[in-house]
């Protein structure tokens, strides 16, 4: 059935209702992000952000992905990196400890996982709003009640904001449209484009910026978008053929098939996995760096804007490439699976499958996690050349670009399956998102 596709999507019910839902906990995410924690003085943070002269730091690199509510001391001010990280932390433990991932493969294992997780993201939420309570406590007159107090409230607030924050991806992953942890950092990286957009006009206003430059680096960064969405579409085709084999009393005959390997299988996820574990120790360090020298040469060695950073940032995005996609693409189980349907691949024995696909995927991630962090490093050195504000320098930077355009090539498939599936066309002409093949 041809037609427009945003007329489909508003006749369909469903998607209607899944975009509606999605929306909704998204407005509610943005309202959340302006209201202060209980016994701060909003006035006094606005004073003592606007004496800061220097831009560019872990506050405002935290700010940014937080949507504006880190600087707000709002409820949400941890956003869901909590969560991601603890994530990271139990990832890495099923790699680490066999009994564990047996506990994971076993009927209901997961939703046990997923129950430890949850409970461990309230302690990392605890323990990085103890370093909120202590940078408040060094802003002139933001508290507005007793330390005593303030610390209660501040750790009840921040951590029940992240843990509702979490609630509220779920329930977007769920019943909404797109995964919606991502779709929270998603939003508040878009939330911040208004503000980013007015600091560059304002520098070329005051002469700071060549408006020829700006022009060049707004043209390098659509040309970053296109290899970005290049990039995530490309994939391997692994042909499957799959003999004739009787099922009761019916004979099935033979098919012919294939699996289709993304150049980045893990598709945003090692980006926002880096991010997420190069901030942690900066955030929960963050509080008590002005007592500590060796806390603030740690904190100044590992800055966003520092090559250090930038280097381990590279390596943590080629780790979680090959880790995720050995966790979610496992050469032996996908073996096994093929073999059990009566399947093959032509030209491969069968006891020689796994270690084949296992050289397919190293072949394929090793040059999509390369071709992803240069995307991300890229991007981040010109703006520091062009001096461009630290607002559009984080909303451009490979970082962001690469978790936008992740986020909306992802949340555009669910759609377009969700058309076809009401016999509708998808959202482009053609009737879909064509992946390239290599």
């Amino acid at each position: 059935m041809a037609g427009n596709p945003l007329g489909d999507i508003l006749r369909i019910k469903e998607l209607r209702d899944r975009i509606t839902y999605t929306l909704f906990w998204l407005f509610v995410f943005r309202v959340g992000a302006y209201l202060p924690i209980p016994g701060i003085n909003a006035g006094a943070l606005a004073v003592y952000f606007k004496s800061q002269t220097s831009g560019g730091g872990i506050t405002d690199y935290l700010d940014f992905f937080a949507g504006g509510a880190f600087k707000n001391f709002s409820v949400f001010m941890l956003g869901v990196m909590p969560f991601i990280s603890t994530q990271i932390i139990m990832q890495l433990l099923l790699v680490v400890f066999p009994k564990l991932k047996k506990v994971a493969e076993e009927e209901g294992g997961r939703k046990k996982i997923a129950r430890w997780t949850r409970i461990g993201a309230v302690g990392v939420c605890i323990v990085q709003s103890l370093s909120v309570i202590a940078w408040a406590k060094t802003i002139p007159g933001a508290l507005t009640i007793s330390e005593t107090m303030y610390t209660f409230v501040a750790i009840v607030t921040v951590t029940t904001g992240s843990m509702f924050l979490i609630w509220i991806g779920e329930q977007i992953t769920k019943r909404g449209i797109g995964n919606g942890v991502s779709l929270l950092i998603f939003a508040g990286i878009v939330a911040r484009l208004p503000n980013a957009l007015f600091a560059l006009w304002q520098r070329i206003a005051n002469n700071e910026i060549n408006p020829v430059f700006a022009i060049v680096v707004l043209l390098l960064f659509a040309a970053v978008i296109a290899l970005v969405i290049y990039e995530q579409q490309g994939q391997r085709k692994i042909p499957i053929n799959y003999a004739k084999r009787v099922v009761g009393r019916r004979m099935y005959g033979a098919q012919n098939t294939y699996i289709p390997f993304k150049i980045n299988p893990s598709g945003v996820i090692p980006v926002i996995f880096a991010s997420s574990l190069l901030t942690l120790p900066l955030q929960l360090l963050g509080g008590p760096a002005a007592k500590a020298k060796w806390i603030r040469d740690f904190t100044a060695w590992l800055s966003p804007e520092g090559v250090w950073y930038q280097v381990f940032y590279i390596l943590l995005i080629i780790f979680f490439a090959y880790f995720y996609t050995q966790v979610t693409l496992n050469p032996q189980e996908i073996s096994k699976n093929i073999r059990e349907n009566g399947g093959s691949i032509p030209g491969i024995r069968s006891e020689k499958m796994e270690e084949y696909l296992t050289r397919i995927l190293n072949r394929i991630i090793l040059p999509g996690s390369l071709y992803l962090a240069l995307i991300a490093l890229i991007p981040t050195v010109v703006q520091r050349l062009f001096n461009f504000p630290s607002e559009l320098a984080y909303l451009l930077g490979g970082t962001s670009l690469l978790i936008l355009v992740g986020v909306d090539l992802d949340t555009m498939s669910q759609v377009e399956a969700l058309l076809k599936m009401h016999h509708h066309d998808g959202l482009t002409r053609k009737g879909h998102i064509k992946p390239r093949n290599l």
